[in-house]
């Protein structure tokens, strides 16, 4: 039967293709629209990171929020239920964007909309202070409270779903790309201001990817102390492909207090200022996974794939390469280790490296 697999990091799952799609219910309502005419300016002025003051005055209260079903699409049973009410906006594909339109002056903004510009500042505050910040910010385009609060608990439960599913497709995808680099890039300001640094360092990214095959995955982050920008990432670096020459460095670090060993890029460090390049030592993956994943949580930042960085790949696999049936109502395969692949039903050989290369990908 064709499959759909992943590797979980320790077995490969399967997911069949059945010729009977599911149908899903989705509800959605119509939201009111709040304009924003200066596009500079984000959604809100803050004081003290607390107090929203009115995008406009005079404003009324909308009208009740009227919930409907509405019929979905069809979906596949090849996809997870838990992946089929995903944003894909959390992924952007710097490979894809070479130039941006300059954006319109104009824009509507969403009440959901709002509220992810107000939980990227609350995201980070005590419990307490965030619900009072989440009322104080949404209550006046509300017709009362408890219409709100039901508002608010519908946004975290979709937040809180959407990082699981940025989790599961960040590791399928990473457990699948071959990793052999973790590495930090930080700008120097006599080289750079943070927009240039940003837009170059992706520049430089997708060039390295058309010509010498880098695959990566990251997030950009702010340190905490002085707010600086960098970007953490993941490396695929074919043999042969690396640019400039790895050097082994030692400096002084104040806040730790000691003597640091460092590897650096002399390409990236003329470039940009600095550059750090740690090999991942075989099954020290997940813990380079898990760093990338405490920004993500902690910031809600989105992650940065190069494209070409698949979930899956697709295979023909044979009833006795099952070992058994797992997951809900038993839609999934657990496969054995050396289970065999097949394209058009003809043999391609035993799952490994050169193999999976030899087959379709998918998203």
């Amino acid at each position: 039967m064709e499959t759909k697999v992943y590797f979980d990091g320790s077995h490969y799952i399967g997911i069949p293709k059945y010729q009977k799609p599911s149908r899903v219910l989705l509800w959605e309502y119509e939201p009111e629209y709040v304009e924003d005419t200066d596009f500079d300016s984000g959604v809100f002025w803050y004081n003290n990171g607390k107090k929203a003051i009115p995008l406009f005055d005079n404003k009324e209260l909308p009208k009740d929020i009227e919930f409907k079903a509405i019929e979905g699409e069809q979906i596949s049973l090849w996809d997870n239920p838990t992946e089929v009410q995903n944003e894909l906006t959390d992924e952007t594909y710097d490979d894809e964007i070479i130039e941006q339109a300059e954006p319109k002056k104009q824009k509507k903004l969403t009440l959901k909309d709002i509220f992810n510009e107000l939980h990227k500042y609350a995201v980070n505050l005590p419990k307490k202070e965030r619900n009072e910040f989440y009322r104080d910010n949404l209550l006046p385009y509300f017709a009362d409270e408890q219409q709100m609060q039901d508002f608010i608990i519908q946004q975290l439960e979709r937040k809180k779903r959407n990082l699981i599913v940025r989790r599961i497709r960040m590791t399928r995808k990473a457990n699948l790309a071959d990793f052999n680099y973790f590495c930090t890039f930080t700008y120097d300001d006599e080289l750079h201001t943070e927009e240039s640094f940003k837009k170059q360092l992706k520049t430089c990214f997708r060039h390295l990817k058309e010509r010498k095959g880098w695959r990566y995955m990251g997030v950009w982050e702010r340190s905490p102390e002085k707010q600086r920008l960098h970007f953490h990432g993941l490396f695929n670096i074919p043999d042969g492909q690396m640019v400039g020459e790895i050097q082994e460095v030692k400096d002084y670090s104040v806040r730790l207090k000691l003597v640091q060993v460092s590897y650096q890029n002399t390409y990236f460090n003329k470039r940009f200022g600095r550059s750090d390049f740690e090999e991942i030592q075989a099954g020290k993956l997940g813990e380079a996974l898990a760093y990338l994943m405490k920004y993500l949580e902690k910031t809600g930042e989105k992650i940065v794939y190069s494209k070409g960085l698949p979930q899956y790949f697709i295979t023909d696999i044979a009833e006795q390469d099952v070992a058994t049936r797992i997951g809900i109502d038993d839609r999934k395969l657990l496969l054995f280790d050396n289970f065999a692949c097949y394209k058009d039903q003809q043999y391609v050989g035993t799952v490994n490296k050169e193999t999976i290369g030899k087959l379709l990908t998918s998203n």
